[in-house]
């Protein structure tokens, strides 16, 4: 998402003149787009403000600019500072050449507005990715869920979706581009929902079949689910277009149904592994990965284990997994002591990651002997004479080739694999 909202920055400065570098030395402007999901990557942050602030100190006219969640929820501290001339949050980027004009010695420029409309949907993105293959396409905004351990809808707003025919647009531009996949975007996109003057409604299952038909060269993913909102009639559209990838991914968070009551996630461990029996009955072979908390609030041993009974009975196919980071603001915050001692976070979240390691090199090696659809992403990272790209499923592939390039379609059969990479041939 934050890649998606550079790109729209981007193109925000690029109509007032503005051209973009990365070489820090040349920079007139330095932006950080930040997120603060986590603590740690706050922390980030405020370490590059420090080294951009080396830069004002041999280069006092360079401006400074944090933009993004931080920015939101960190407005206060980051003016305080003195080292940063912009604060703009999620929705205060059209202001930005505004702001930057006004800008001025011990007067810096503040946006931090959150709004009930903005999507940014009449914007057209300035890509920054490096093959031309993958695009991002924001399609909502903000998020109505208030999981209790979740900053996300302080920083970034209330729930909206953007109007459809600027999603479709957006998409066709992008593969008249060259762009080959592209990646439907929001913090919880099963609720995406427009309705239109005439009464008519979309909802997410009608727009990825949009999506999905614009080309049977434009492959389609999308991120992220919700397990208390992923309907049958989404998962069964999945099902019938070969052009949607057979990836979802539906964080679970915890096993406990102890926990999901209290981190606030409205359904039940029950709901949750009825949700992945359907996807599994319309597509076995589709990949399921999540994201999982180790150590929330009051998390018991037990609450431990049933993450990991989850975690065995799904049989995820990779998962994003981290110590519970409590994040000032929250519900959880308010009303829940963080009481998990460190050392048990840390012993917890290294079983996870041990046994997810596990059934991420199970579910690879039941890949061995298949032949998948690739679209190539480019030169793998340590080979130059093997290509790498994605198959439907999400899984990275390698192979031995120099014939194609990115962007080509190939198929391959998987020879062997390691937990985090499919080794192929071409066929």
């Amino acid at each position: 998402m934050n890649v998606n909202d550079t790109e729209v920055i981007f193109s925000i400065l690029a109509d007032e003149g503005y051209d973009r570098t990365e070489v820090m030395d040349e920079a007139d402007v330095i932006l950080a787009n930040t997120c603060s999901v986590r603590d740690n990557a706050e922390q980030r942050i405020w370490g590059r403000i420090e080294q951009f602030h080396q830069q004002k100190k041999t280069r006092p006219e360079v401006v400074v600019g944090i933009v993004g969640c931080m920015a939101e929820r960190l407005k206060d501290a980051l003016l305080d500072s003195r080292k940063v001339d912009l604060v703009a949050g999620p929705d205060s980027y059209r202001s930005l050449p505004q702001l930057l004009r006004d800008i001025a010695p011990d007067r810096p420029q503040i946006n931090v507005l959150l709004s009930h409309e903005e999507t940014y949907g009449d914007i057209r993105p300035v890509r920054i990715d490096r093959n031309g293959v993958s695009a991002f396409i924001s399609i909502m905004r903000g998020c109505n869920n208030v999981c209790s351990y979740c900053v996300v809808p302080y920083t970034r707003g209330a729930e909206r979706s953007r109007d459809p025919r600027t999603i479709l647009r957006e998409a066709c531009d992008v593969f008249a581009s060259g762009y080959k996949e592209v990646t439907l975007l929001g913090q919880n996109v099963d609720s995406y929902l427009w309705k239109g003057e005439d009464g008519t409604t979309v909802d997410f299952a009608d727009l990825l079949e949009q999506v999905a038909l614009i080309s049977p060269e434009l492959r389609v993913r999308y991120s992220t689910s919700h397990p208390k909102d992923i309907s049958d009639k989404l998962i069964e559209t999945m099902g019938r277009h070969d052009t949607i990838c057979k990836c979802i991914h539906l964080p679970v968070q915890s096993g406990s149904d102890a926990m999901l009551v209290k981190m606030r996630r409205r359904y039940t461990r029950a709901w949750y592994l009825d949700r992945v029996a359907k996807i599994r009955s319309v597509m076995p072979d589709c990949a399921i990965t999540t994201d999982i908390i180790a150590g929330f609030c009051g998390e018991t041993e037990q609450d431990h284990q049933d993450t990991l009974s989850i975690m065995r009975e799904v049989g995820y196919d990779a998962a994003f997994m981290f110590q519970y980071s409590e994040r000032p603001g929250t519900l959880a915050a308010r009303n829940y002591p963080d009481d998990i001692a460190p050392e048990v976070k840390t012993r917890r979240l290294s079983e996870i990651i041990e046994l997810q390691n596990a059934l991420s090199l199970e579910s690879n090696r039941r890949d061995v002997g298949k032949v998948f659809r690739i679209l190539v992403e480019g030169p793998s990272k340590r080979n130059p004479a093997e290509l790498c790209g994605r198959a439907s499923n999400n899984k990275m592939c390698v192979f031995p080739d120099t014939a194609h390039k990115a962007g080509d379609y190939v198929d391959v059969e998987v020879l062997s694999c390691t937990q985090a990479t499919l080794m192929c041939r071409l066929v």
